[in-house]
């Protein structure tokens, strides 16, 4: 299975089709940091929430990239559970690599405050925070992204209009007050945690809420590759 994920990976790149995410990930950033510096905590939570439909459109193009014959070969090759999982493997591989650079972008531009004094300790907090919120968003960009993806809606306009519906729908599920803050993934509520009082068990319930939310998604996208055949 590994080789088989090196494979999506090395069509993604080599194909060119990894360009279109990244620029627009880099955009999405520049602007947002480009309005002044924040703590770190405060701005890592507003990557993540920015950089949530990058992601997912990311993971549906990588995993367009193969050709509907080839991954049926694949199935024959190494099994139906080891190629689907494949895909998704190799699209969290390429979604972390992403978060590293969002991680890392903020300090390149000057986009985030330092510390104020020696003893400081927003700079490793805030950092960890940050860390934590992207890696949240990371399971959940890729069940949405495959769920949109070729092989489990088939025409490209129903996967344009899933990854639309996705991402519109995390925000506005995830203000507060919201009616039904279940229907999407915990990112609008972890950029609150980040600015505000990040407790323990708010973390651990939020995470929590994120693989939950990821894993039903992915059943879906199961559900739907078994029913595209």
């Amino acid at each position: 299975m590994s080789a088989l994920v090196r494979m999506r990976l090395a069509g993604f790149l080599r194909t060119g089709r990894a360009l279109a995410p990244l620029l627009a990930g880099l955009i999405t950033l520049g602007t947002l940091y480009g309005g002044g510096r924040a703590q770190p905590a405060e701005a890592y939570g507003v990557s993540a929430v920015v950089l949530f439909p990058v992601l997912a459109w990311q993971t549906k193009i990588l995993l367009d990239v193969e050709p509907d014959v080839q991954r049926r070969l694949a199935q024959v090759t190494v099994g139906v559970a080891r190629e689907r999982s494949a895909g998704l493997l190799a699209a969290a591989v390429a979604a972390l690599v992403t978060v590293a650079v969002a991680l890392l972008f903020p300090w390149l531009v000057g986009g985030v405050s330092g510390p104020v004094d020696p003893g400081d300790r927003s700079i490793p907090v805030g950092f960890a925070l940050g860390l934590w919120a992207h890696l949240l968003v990371v399971p959940a960009a890729v069940a949405l992204g495959a769920l949109a993806s070729r092989a489990s809606v088939g025409g490209a306009g129903y996967g344009v209009a899933v990854l639309a519906l996705g991402g519109v729908g995390a925000v506005v599920f995830g203000l507060t007050g919201s009616v039904a803050p279940w229907l999407a993934p915990p990112i609008m509520a972890a950029a609150r945690t980040t600015a505000g009082d990040a407790a323990a068990l708010t973390l651990l319930g939020l995470s929590g809420w994120a693989l939950a939310w990821s894993a039903a998604v992915v059943g879906g996208y199961l559900w739907r590759r078994r029913a595209q055949g």
